[in-house]
């Protein structure tokens, strides 16, 4: 997953097929012009998607069309966002201290990675060895990227395993020697 996978600016599928469904009324190839294809989606508008054959063929393109278009946005956008000391890095999250992060207790000391590790695995521990990010978050008082980039290492390591809670679908961070 890329830094821009996180921004709101990603194209969905299902919002592609609803703008498709336009063309049903008359307005063809708003789900063209969504994803950045303004050409054939003025065609479309002035031709009904090509008599309706254009519109029909779109079932079957529109996943594509979305993934060229979020892949477009991915390149034109991802340099800017890597180069924004905003941006969460990879190498923030290693650093040995997550400056002026509040530690769950809520005094004012830095949370340094070892601390964290040790307070995820006490919530783990808690949930009967099974942890998910959002429950992370709640015990370290650290970001969603902090936390899965926590779990994510020790996951390389070999110390937890991933699966999904079998009815919610949540991923989860299994410590099988909890």
């Amino acid at each position: 997953m890329t830094v821009i996978d996180r921004v709101n600016g990603m194209n969905k599928v299902g919002v592609a097929y609803m703008l498709w469904l336009g063309g049903l009324f008359g307005v063809s190839g708003l789900h063209r012009l969504y994803n950045g294809e303004k050409v054939t989606g003025v065609l479309w508008l002035g031709t009904f998607g090509l008599f309706g054959f254009g519109q029909l063929l779109d079932l079957i393109l529109i996943p594509k069309m979305v993934e060229v278009h979020n892949a477009r946005l991915a390149e034109k956008y991802n340099p800017l966002l890597e180069n924004n000391p905003v941006a969460l890095k990879i190498e923030q999250v290693k650093s040995t201290k997550f400056v002026g992060v509040k530690s769950p207790k809520l005094f004012d000391s830095t949370l340094t990675q070892q601390q964290a590790t040790i307070t995820l695995l006490k919530a783990a521990e808690t949930n009967g060895g099974n942890l998910s990010v959002t429950q992370g978050v709640m015990a370290t008082g650290l970001s969603f990227q902090q936390v899965e980039a926590l779990l994510n290492e020790m996951l390389k390591s070999g110390y937890v395993e991933i699966s999904n809670h079998p009815e919610t679908g949540i991923v989860l961070y299994e410590f099988k020697e909890l």
